[in-house]
């Protein structure tokens, strides 16, 4: 008889209850208690949840108050000397590692923070060095697995593995990574030794870095580590999973292993299944077959499901298949339940909402996939699946979606059809362009900018709020977003920054405003996906083909210039990181849904042009953020064109308009050649909190566009010194000529609090024009 497990589950809460309880704590409104006493009733509501739903293997320590790479980190005492020293309780040392510290004369750095795998979920880097005592040093693990029993619900706690853990840890000084394995091996048997002393009866160990590309080395390290931690006989069964990918590299290796289940990826580790065939598995060990999608929001189709699980069932006994989901839904949000409506165009109009009985039947979150891996597991008992209700209506539903109007639009595919090569490319070279912007705007050296938003306070949302409710009229609410913009515009005048932007006071998220005046998108009202620590994202649903009907910045663009002598930023996002921070339809490759973009966002580039706005950035911080995880797809399956998209946006430009664009949060360094062939202006990258490590890599390839390398964390509520940022600066400068360089933070300041915005900005201009004196 089939079982039924999930990777990992949400974490903070329908409403976001997680998040704003940490927030409150940072501010000081509750105590580690209130915040203890938050976690334990979202932890208590999602494990209860999971059982009501019939799921026989349910995860724990799956949760975090920040994040699990920490969490680890945490475990395993590897917690850098500098946090130490701040002389914290446990919780708030915890918390400096991951947002850094500022007070009186301490301060502090965070750790650096990176995309996780090919989602937007960004972990903390874990940092090790020679002083490094690896020791296990919390109990949460193990806390939360008595917590669980404590409901009569059991579970299996969830560990990242020695492997992975190691492999995205930044290894510093002498520090080596073998060393540290060997080191580190022993402290993973302590703590499986405590897992048996506490009587579970599953530990899943998760290794996702066996999706990726690896060596003969890593291999053989791999094989050797986990000889050495599974050497023992447990009383518990060991679940090696991965995720993400497929495990094509070490799939053989893995069969003479000491793990008791191996969990795969069938949905975005295709190969996988093919892996199967060709090797077979063996008869000792469980397989945990992924086939529920993790990562995407769609209903899931039966039909596949059951025709997979019956390829699946040739090659191993099917009752040593376990189903589960792809990967954890961490990265979908919680339930469709509190959806009224989804609406699909701007704010303010309330009076036009699709009908939500349409789409919704259509959409699967966290807790309705419970309820599919439920039903699969039913449905494959049946001999007659086909005739079963469940399954009926499942592909009911899936035929009213692929014949909703709102898919095909037939103007969009012919103009994506008719593209030609000169659609993808400016006119004049790089060089060229530059001469003539230096003439256009004559900056000084080291021109001064902020990446575009400004902080989002109570007074904005509010307005926003009241618009929604319809307590205030569109009229009034556009005349006081102006007023706000003036606002910003003098500060930034005030503080004396260079090149100006009008703070993006009348968007909410900048991939959702966006969507939100485009045809083709959906948007929840609930579905909050976690990006990082206490930050949530709203992921748009692209449901149908993507079509510009009307302008979309350029009224607040146009008054924002009409306000100041200086030029002011255009501010546009771009067509990857709207593709990939949206929820992607499945019926459509990812190639023609960003095309289709980017032929959106290039109308509203011409548009803004022509209304005299020179320059225009169009942000593609995600650009990174689906790339596959093995090497000799790039090209091919993503970078080709993805890069193509971007440079369909503004390849009708004139050589005078200066174009920018900006990255974030990823490592770019494997890509610099790829970026550059963005062929864009200005580059502003985030650089601050990876040490600036990434001017080495555009120094040796020969960078030769204008580059903003972030210069200070935004992502911190520590604001920098004068000193410190031109120390900063002083190291761009080694790298970067200095007629290159700009000068800004690493990213928008949206979700920082005015006063330190205020601060840092008048900071960094002072520390720009210092320098500024040492050159000339």
């Amino acid at each position: 008889m089939n079982k039924s497990t999930i990777v990992g589950y949400p974490r903070i809460g329908v409403n976001r209850e997680l998040k704003f309880a940490v927030e409150s704590y940072f501010k000081g409104n509750i105590d580690s208690n209130e915040l203890f006493s938050t976690g334990k009733k979202l932890r208590d509501e999602y494990w209860s949840k999971q059982k009501e739903s019939g799921l026989d293997i349910i995860p724990s320590n799956d949760f975090s108050y920040y994040d699990n790479m920490l969490d680890m980190a945490f475990l395993l005492n590897i917690i850098p000397q500098k946090y130490k020293d701040l002389g914290l309780s446990p919780l708030d040392t915890y918390f400096a590692m991951a947002r850094g510290y500022q007070n009186n004369s301490k301060d502090i750095r965070a750790l650096p923070m990176k995309k996780w795998f090919n989602t937007n979920y960004h972990y903390i880097v874990p940092e090790i060095d020679q002083n490094t005592i690896f020791s296990i040093n919390d109990t949460k693990p193990f806390d939360l697995y008595r917590e669980s029993k404590e409901l009569n619900i059991e579970t299996k706690p969830v560990i990242i593995g020695i492997f992975t853990f190691l492999k995205l840890s930044n290894l510093k000084g002498n520090t080596t990574f073998e060393h540290c394995l060997n080191k580190l091996a022993n402290i993973y048997i302590d703590i499986l030794d405590k897992f048996q002393q506490e009587g579970i009866k599953y530990l899943q160990i998760d290794e996702p870095i066996l999706v990726t590309d690896l060596t003969e080395y890593e291999i053989e390290l791999f094989k050797n580590v986990y000889d050495k931690i599974l050497n023992k006989k447990y009383s518990f069964k060991t679940l090696l999973q991965t995720y993400f990918g497929d495990i094509r590299d070490i799939y053989e290796n893995l069969q003479n292993l000491k793990f008791n289940g191996i969990g795969l990826d069938f949905v975005e580790g295709k190969k996988n299944l093919t892996l199967l065939q060709k090797y077979g598995f063996p008869d000792n060990k469980i397989l945990i077959a992924g086939i529920v999608n993790g990562k995407n929001i769609w209903r899931n189709d039966y039909k596949h499901s059951i025709q997979l699980m019956n390829n699946i069932g040739k090659y191993i006994d099917t009752n040593k298949i376990y189903i589960s989901t792809s990967c954890s839904l961490l990265h979908v949000p919680y339930t469709v339940k509190p959806e009224g409506h989804i609406d699909d165009k701007n704010i303010g109009k309330v009076d036009n909402l699709i009908n939500m009985s349409e789409y919704i039947e259509s959409l699967s979150f966290a807790e309705e996939k419970l309820n599919e891996l439920s039903e699969i597991k039913e449905l494959l008992k049946c001999k007659d699946y086909e005739k079963q209700s469940k399954y009926i209506k499942n592909q009911d539903i899936l035929k009213r979606k692929r014949q909703n109007p709102l898919c095909y639009n037939k103007e969009i595919r012919t103009n994506i059809n008719n593209l030609k090569p000169e659609d993808f490319t400016r006119k004049d070279s790089l060089e060229f362009r530059k001469k003539v912007q230096n003439n256009t705007f004559k900056l000084p050296l080291l021109p001064t900018t902020t990446i575009g938003s400004f902080p989002q306070t109570h007074e904005i949302k509010k307005l926003r709020k009241d618009l929604r409710g319809n307590t205030i009229t569109k009229e009034n609410y556009e005349n006081q977003i102006m007023e706000k913009i003036k606002e910003v515009l003098k500060l930034q005048e005030d503080i004396g920054l260079d090149v100006l932007v009008h703070g993006e006071y009348e968007r909410a998220d900048m991939v959702e405003y966006f969507g939100r005046l485009l045809d083709g998108f959906l948007f929840t009202k609930n579905g909050w996906v976690q990006s990082y620590g206490t930050r949530a994202v709203k992921p748009p649903i692209i449901y149908g083909d993507v079509k510009r009907t009307a302008p979309m910045t350029l009224d607040w663009i146009k008054f924002a210039q009409d306000q100041t002598d200086k030029p002011v930023k255009g501010m546009l996002t771009g067509p990857i990181t709207i593709l990939n921070w949206s929820f992607p339809r499945e019926d459509l490759d990812l190639k023609q849904i960003a095309y289709q973009i980017g032929l959106a966002i290039g109308e509203e580039v011409l548009d803004l042009e022509s209304e005299g706005i020179k320059i225009i950035q169009i942000d593609e911080a995600a650009l990174r953020e689906k790339l596959p995880l093995r090497t000799k797809d790039w090209h091919k399956k993503y970078l080709d064109w993805a890069i193509s998209a971007f440079r369909l946006t503004n390849s009708k430009v004139k050589s005078e308009t200066q174009i920018h664009t900006h990255m974030c949060y990823s490592e770019f360094s494997s890509i610099v050649q790829e970026i550059k062939d963005m062929d864009a202006d200005v580059y502003s990258i985030e650089a601050a909190r990876s040490d600036f490590s990434i001017l080495d890599f555009l120094k040796n390839n020969n960078f030769k566009s204008q580059i903003g390398p972030g210069i200070y964390d935004i992502h911190s509520p520590r604001i920098p010194s004068i000193e410190e940022l031109e120390k900063s600066i002083k190291i761009m400068l080694d790298k970067i000529d200095c007629d290159k360089l700009w000068i800004n933070p690493d990213c928008g300041l949206k979700t920082r609090g005015i006063d330190e915005v205020k601060k840092s900005l008048i900071d960094m201009v002072l520390a720009t024009k210092n320098i500024r004196k040492k050159l000339n």
